[in-house]
């Protein structure tokens, strides 16, 4: 009995000694040389982040304290900066002007793009010509867009004004009247589209075909289709592009500063209309050397996207649908 039990505990002693951490595979090491070389791979990556974000960032953050023109060095000046901002009046007007740039924009953008995206989603073979067609604005050089827009949307002998010309339509002074430069300026951000229109044709490509027949067979029309079925499950991408296309939106800035603001533009047009916040911004820094100060708005408007995309992600937990979410 006793020799028994003595076997017993030797293959139980040998069992434990095997299965032991010592004996088992050195899974930590092995984790740790992955780690190292996914680190390996996108350093190329992180070192380019730190130097052109992350450092840029930090020093900015510094500059909104310090009076900085370039010439000399930063001066401390507290909260002074941010003072200016508050009682700068121009900054309410470039403030203002965005938003409403941005609230007419943004929902023109999004329903054009889904509008092109479902003519395509029916459109056969054809929708890879179209695709390519629709995203080629997309390749144009902002500084050309912004020489486009004057020539489509001029006044006196634009493109525009003449295809109204011909309904029996006066178009305005899309370039100079100060009512008119904003609505100009969000018809002609409709140039670039595209983009849109391709991240909607793919959602739409995405949903199932089924759900579709069940509701044909329940009698429901393209509408109620379209109403209960298409946009529940495109709203993932619909929301994708809200929040960048009002992020780019509240940063307008290439095409309007060629059209009214650079070199070769005509200083009577430059009014208040199309002072949007981020012109503002580039002008204090590198037309006036008030860096500190361009600091200061740079930071305001981070606060200000961060503040407003937040408030769009929490809407979008109640009219977002993900599929396999409870």
């Amino acid at each position: 009995m006793a020799t028994n039990k003595t076997i017993k505990h030797r293959r139980l002693h040998t069992a434990q000694r095997l299965i032991s951490p010592v004996n088992a595979p050195d899974f930590t090491h092995f984790h740790r040389r992955q780690t190292l070389s996914g680190l390996l791979f996108i350093s190329p990556w992180i070192v380019g982040f730190l130097i052109f974000t992350a450092w840029p960032m930090i020093y900015s953050a510094y500059l909104t304290v310090t009076d900085y023109d370039v010439i000399n060095a930063p001066r401390y000046v507290g909260a002074a900066n941010f003072q200016q901002l508050i009682e700068d009046p121009k900054t309410t007007i470039a403030l203002g002007n965005t938003i409403f740039y941005t609230v007419l924009q943004v929902p023109a953008h999004v329903l054009v793009a889904l509008g092109l995206a479902l003519l395509l989603n029916h459109a056969g073979r054809l929708s890879g010509f179209f695709r390519t067609i629709f995203y080629l604005p997309n390749m144009t050089p902002p500084v050309a867009t912004g020489i486009l827009f004057l020539l489509l949307f001029n006044g006196h002998n634009g493109l525009l004004n003449k295809v109204l010309l011909r309904f029996g339509i006066h178009g305005p002074a899309w370039t100079t009247d100060p009512n008119w430069q904003k609505p100009g300026l969000i018809l002609m951000s409709l140039w670039t589209v595209g983009a849109s229109v391709i991240i909607l044709l793919a959602a739409l490509r995405g949903v199932p075909q089924d759900l579709y027949e069940s509701a044909r067979i329940d009698g429901a029309g393209w509408w109620r289709r379209t109403w209960h079925v298409t946009l529940p499950l495109v709203s993932p991408s619909l929301l994708f592009v809200v929040v960048s296309g009002t992020i780019g939106a509240l940063q307008n800035f290439d095409v309007t500063y060629t059209a009214f603001f650079g070199a070769g533009s005509n200083s009577s047009y430059t009014n208040d209309a199309v002072l949007f916040y981020v012109i503002y911004l580039f002008r204090q820094a590198f037309e006036y050397l008030h860096f500190g100060y361009a600091s200061a708005l740079a930071w305001m408007l981070f606060l200000v996207i961060l503040a407003i995309t937040g408030i769009q992600l929490a809407i979008s937990r109640r009219v977002v649908y993900y599929e396999g979410r409870s």
